[in-house]
């Protein structure tokens, strides 16, 4: 695994307190750990009990499986929160993706915030769901449309959207090859459904297009 490095850095906070979960209204605004692009945020068995908040950069969720391969379960991008677990320990890995921000929330011993927490686990699950969804799509093209429809969406529905991870992640997050992935982007490219502006970010040009093959 990649070192865990980390340091306490001062910056304007870019997510207004008020995006906060509501369990955390009353709780302090927490000073942004640094993490270096592939650094671990905490371990699958590590001990779990605090909500990490991403003020920027983005971060990958995932398990590995008993042959090495690698499963990732969520990515997290600027202004979400992810670490909750529905006991006290975590049941997978955070990594960040590349250079990232997280505040740190941790709830002092014996504070029974189970109530606050629920719309968190409700959301978590329906995402859980809706990726479980995507899984059983047969079509790659199925699977890639409606990845590049949600990140637009937790984007603000933009038509530049910014793809933080590698087509390798894309790829163990659809259950498909590298390969696939590229193949299935060039197709789009070719179609006219998106531009390719670099890596890291494309152009939605057709949204009705993309969001049929999604559906």
């Amino acid at each position: 695994m990649y070192a865990h490095t980390t340091s306490t850095i001062s910056l304007p906070p870019h997510v207004p307190q008020s995006s906060l979960p509501a369990v955390l209204d009353s709780v302090p605004l927490q000073p942004i750990n640094f993490f270096q692009a592939g650094s671990e945020i905490y371990a699958q068995g590590e001990k779990a009990g605090a909500l990490y908040q991403v003020e920027f950069g983005a971060v990958r969720i995932y398990r590995l499986l008993a042959d090495g391969r690698r499963q990732i379960s969520a990515f997290h991008l600027a202004g979400e929160t992810f670490g909750f677990e529905a006991d006290t320990t975590h049941h997978f890995f955070a990594e960040a993706i590349n250079a990232t921000g997280i505040r740190v929330y941790r709830f002092a011993a014996g504070v029974d915030v189970s109530r606050q927490l629920l719309p968190l686990a409700l959301k978590g699950l329906t995402r859980a769901q809706e990726h479980l969804l995507v899984l059983g799509r047969q079509n790659a093209i199925e699977r890639v449309a409606a990845f590049l429809v949600d990140m637009a969406e937790r984007q603000g529905g933009l038509q530049q959207v910014d793809l933080p991870m590698s087509r390798v992640d894309i790829g163990d997050y659809l259950g498909l090859t590298i390969e696939t992935v590229s193949r299935v982007f060039t197709r789009l490219k070719d179609k006219g459904v998106i531009r390719l502006l670099n890596l890291r970010s494309i152009e939605i040009v057709k949204q009705d297009a993309l969001q049929y093959m999604s559906e």
